[in-house]
């Protein structure tokens, strides 16, 4: 039976993180959100109310037991003396009753139901903890997916930045096309739309984050990239899904709607039943009269008395017969949301299962495309240095392998979702699993990234000083020629700026060296 994300088959290699400030991670994210969530508390609150209704099935069952007293102003009036007499006194008396239901039926299975209503809602209180856990997970590593996201896009404007401004070099110079630098500029403006939307993307994720936290936050544990993934054996697809249809906490409340259901029934049929007490009674009275009649007026009394009392329903007006008929229908519905609920978790189960599996596949072919992209770029850079290549193309090698890295990272994040929405569906997520997931972190070795203050966002291309020099080379014509240089394939100059590759994301690997194009030693003619 997988209990826990071994079973998964997802192992970290414990390093020395390089972090030396106190930035959150999960476990105590997930614990300081279950202090203050409503839906825990309003859990814990029907639990704890449930509890006291089995407290109430059960006083049925014992003893009642009252104190009745009087205290009263008699008068007596003899018309059939003469003359009449007429006679006032005090009297009180105090009466002790007692009652012991020997026979109710009906109380005894009103307080198995109670049990079982209490079950339903220990199983609710469990399945709102492991939602906890989940929201809190996905709120986490939705932070991390966001400033991974940012920090790319922020790195691609980088090298973007660069290579305009290379351009606009080469073209003053007249050794590269106004296309050159309008491609660079096109890029440039194009990344800077997505850092503003990379930017709220962050905002809004933190600030969900922070709302099931209670307080705002700033750094986060990051994912380890020595993280080893394995995928787990495919052929437990099937235990998964026998152990979310058996375990599952939806299921279990339903089985337990379901037997309360069946013992309803049962309770009806018991209103045809008869039932027995045993009541029990004694009481004494007193009077302040002064002489004893044939009444017994003015003198003490003593009493008790203890009775059998049987009681057979014999007829109702059908009442008994209909709430048996309405209990068998209702049986009926909760069987059938009870197989909904196990169809559910096993779909459930199934589904989660493929999408770890499915996701450990692309986080070992996204490795893959991270080291051909790699090479990639190093190719079209060298090729930029011998003429084959354009700048271009250079761009659009640098710009797959930072969309590889970035893909490569949130696959990581959905993998180890998808982990704990797996346990979830088995019923087997809680807070130990939780702390396996934590060893996973580590404290960030880069500040994560800042939001651009709206008064401090870079103009784009219509600006008047992203234009400048724009359409105006430097020099006449004649000179611009007469210093081009070798062409490319296309016909370009080859471009003496390659773009620079940013390094300061966190799951990024340092990229190679920018390598300039060779100074030609005599200039190519004009063709």
């Amino acid at each position: 039976m997988p209990r826990s994300l071994n079973a998964l088959a997802i192992a970290a290699a414990f390093g020395v993180s390089a972090g030396t400030a106190h930035a959150l991670d999960l476990l105590e994210a997930v614990r300081t959100a279950a202090a203050i969530d409503p839906v825990v508390a309003s859990a814990q609150a029907q639990l704890q109310a449930s509890r006291e209704r089995i407290n109430q099935a059960n006083a049925l069952l014992l003893p009642n037991i009252s104190a009745t007293s009087n205290d009263g102003i008699n008068v007596v009036d003899n018309n059939w003396t003469a003359p009449p007499a007429r006679r006032r006194f005090d009297s009180q008396s105090l009466n002790l009753i007692g009652t012991q239901p020997l026979f109710r039926p009906i109380y005894r299975e009103t307080l198995k139901q109670s049990e079982l209503s209490t079950k339903v809602y220990e199983a609710q209180l469990a399945a709102a903890r492991q939602d906890l856990i989940l929201r809190v997970a996905q709120a986490y590593f939705d932070v991390l997916s966001a400033q991974d996201a940012l920090t790319v896009v922020r790195s691609q404007k980088q090298a973007f930045s660069e290579q305009f401004a290379s351009a606009k070099r080469n073209f003053e110079v007249g050794t590269a096309t106004i296309t050159d630098q309008q491609e660079a500029q096109s890029r440039l403006d194009l990344t800077r739309s997505q850092e503003v939307a990379s930017e709220n993307d962050l905002q809004v994720k933190r600030a969900l984050l922070a709302q099931l936290l209670g307080k705002p936050v700033e750094e986060l544990n990051t994912l380890k990239s020595n993280v080893d993934i394995t995928p787990p054996q495919a052929a437990r697809e099937n235990e998964w899904a026998a152990v979310a249809r058996a375990q599952n906490l939806q299921v279990l409340q339903a089985e337990l709607q379901a037997e309360i259901a069946k013992r309803e029934i049962q309770k009806q049929r018991y209103g045809h039943y008869p039932t027995v007490d045993l009541a029990l009674q004694t009481g004494a009275g007193r009077s302040t009269a002064g002489q004893t009649s044939a009444a017994g007026v003015g003198a003490k009394s003593y009493f008790g008395q203890a009775q059998l009392q049987f009681a057979l329903p014999i007829y109702s007006g059908g009442s008994v017969d209909s709430k048996v008929r309405e209990a068998i229908a209702l049986q009926s519905s909760s069987e059938s949301n009870l197989e909904t609920s196990r169809r559910t978790a096993e779909q459930s189960a199934r589904q989660t299962f493929l999408g770890v599996k499915s996701g450990l596949e692309q986080v070992r072919a996204l490795t893959a495309a991270e080291r051909s992209s790699q090479l990639a770029l190093e190719s079209n850079q060298l090729g930029y240095q011998v003429g084959v290549r354009i700048n271009i193309d250079v761009l659009n090698a640098a710009q797959q392998l930072y969309s590889t890295q970035r893909d490569l990272a949130f696959a990581r994040y959905g993998v180890v979702l998808n982990s704990l929405k797996l346990l979830g569906t088995a019923g087997d997520l809680d807070e130990q699993e939780v702390m396996r997931v934590n060893a996973l972190l580590e404290p960030p070795r880069t500040p994560p990234p800042q939001i651009t203050p709206e008064d401090n966002r870079p103009v784009m291309s219509g600006d008047p000083l992203m234009q400048d020099g724009a359409g105006k080379p430097a020099g006449p014509p004649g000179a611009a020629n007469a210093n081009r240089a070798p062409t490319d394939r296309g016909g370009r100059a080859a471009q003496p700026g390659a773009p620079a590759v940013s390094s300061g994301t966190r799951v990024l690997p340092p990229p190679p060296p920018v390598i300039a194009p060779a100074t030609p030693a005599t200039p190519a003619t004009s063709r």
